[in-house]
């Protein structure tokens, strides 16, 4: 690990001040906001992460977990995963959230890990971690040894010829079913942003994985009201009980009316390049009576564009067969 300076601002304009005074477009890296640090601590021992300066915001008031007027749900970001994924109102509300939360880590980490954190975590690709090998995603230019290498575990949708990194998130496919905004402060002042329009495909440039800009300090995000009778349901498949990254997960929020699907909305986890909104499969599934072979249908669109590498061409049909159990358990649910 590197040597570092630790800054503790008091204000949000005085975090987002002291990052956008330091940090540049070019070396985005230079200095970081920290909180709980279980993710961004472990990339600095590994000398994946090596920031000079870190500013930390656990003093900042960002912690509420709170419902909004219109039956929405407004959590901030430094609030720990473990909260977020006990309270009452997110139970009550979005379910989803906290069964994608208390799929994740260990009790440990979720008593230390934050929303904000959470939505920037990083690919747990060994490439990525191991700084001897090339990693576009870490050193732009020098290749991708994922492609051709240990591959078990990363994307199949949204990949390119310069990097095929998964998105390691639980909670942001929970996010990402439900519509969450994300909301900033910055130097260019407060913004709003879907979550659908936060993540960047890896293209030619995989280093860059959001929209945030130097300086831009998530302060929360906040989830609208689900239509009435609206249910969901989280799963998450992977190679041992606890403790462990998705294979495949799938987040799922479901209406019905009239025998029919109404309502639905779909995200995947571990098979894509960052949280996968499949609207493919909500378009197939709307509408429709909600069978088995209706959510087959709906499961077989949102893997066509799928493309497996060469470890990992089990994750295709391991993904159809998550959406489908996890859409006949939300049916059941609504």
């Amino acid at each position: 690990m590197e040597l570092f300076e630790l800054v503790t601002p008091r204000t949000v304009p005085e975090a987002v001040k002291a990052q956008a005074r330091s940090n540049t477009a070019q070396n985005r890296a230079d200095v970081r906001f920290i909180a709980g640090g279980t993710n961004l601590v472990d990339y600095m021992k590994l000398n994946v992460e090596t920031p000079r300066q870190l500013i930390d915001i656990n003093s900042l008031p960002l912690t509420q977990i709170e419902s909004t007027p219109d039956g929405g749900m407004k959590i901030g970001a430094l609030a720990r995963n473990s909260d977020v994924a006990n309270h009452a109102a997110v139970k009550a509300q979005s379910a989803v959230l906290s069964e994608a939360l208390l799929a994740g880590a260990s009790p440990q980490l979720r008593n230390m890990a934050t929303t904000a954190g959470n939505l920037l975590q990083k690919t747990r690709c060994v490439y990525y971690r191991d700084t001897t090998t090339a990693c576009n995603k870490r050193e732009p230019g020098s290749g991708c040894s994922a492609i051709g290498g240990y591959n078990r575990m990363l994307a199949i949708l949204g990949t390119s010829e310069h990097c095929i990194a998964s998105n390691p998130s639980d909670q942001n496919v929970a996010l990402t079913a439900l519509e969450a905004t994300i909301h900033i402060e910055g130097s260019k002042g407060p913004r709003a942003i879907p979550i659908a329009d936060f993540y960047l495909l890896p293209g030619t440039t995989p280093q860059n994985e959001t929209v945030l800009e130097p300086g831009d300090l998530i302060t929360h995000v906040t989830i609208p009201a689900l239509p009435a009778g609206a249910k969901s349901y989280y799963l998450k498949l992977r190679d041992r009980a606890s403790y462990e990254f998705a294979l495949a997960s799938a987040a799922i929020v479901m209406k019905q009316s009239g025998g029919k699907v109404d309502f639905i909305r779909v995200a995947m986890g571990g098979v894509g390049t960052r949280p996968w909104r499949s609207l493919e499969a909500e378009k197939s599934l709307h509408g429709k009576t909600a069978t088995p072979a209706n959510f087959r249908a709906a499961a077989e669109a949102a893997l066509h564009g799928a493309k497996p590498q060469s470890q990992n061409g089990f994750k295709v049909e391991l993904a159809k067969r998550c959406l489908v159990h996890a859409m006949a358990q939300a049916s059941q649910n609504a």
